[in-house]
């Protein structure tokens, strides 16, 4: 994956409530959650809300999807699973092993 969308999408969980965000979409699992929803149980104001959820659309971490007048947020778990990746991949790659 590229190194330039790691650092967006980490930048972006890198702000308090764009985290929090975040992890109540995840929460909320394939179903996604709705905007009036995840406004309640954050208790945040819906143009702060909107804001918040712009970057993190713009990042590839969570995309919309429209019923009527309801706009659900959705989890791009795809995008979670790479940049969780990203670091995991790299752990410990250039430990060496001590020779006895």
């Amino acid at each position: 994956m590229d190194i330039n969308f790691i650092a967006k999408a980490l930048k972006e969980l890198g702000h308090p409530t764009r985290l929090m965000i975040y992890r109540a979409v995840v929460r909320a699992g394939y179903q996604g959650i709705a905007v009036g929803g995840l406004q309640q149980k954050l208790d945040i104001p819906g143009s702060t809300l909107s804001h918040h959820v712009s970057s993190l659309v713009s990042a590839g971490l969570i995309k919309q999807r429209r019923e009527g007048r309801t706009l659900f947020c959705i989890a791009e778990y795809d995008t979670l699973q790479s940049v969780i990746g990203f670091l995991q991949d790299e752990c410990c790659a250039d430990e060496q092993i001590p020779r006895p």
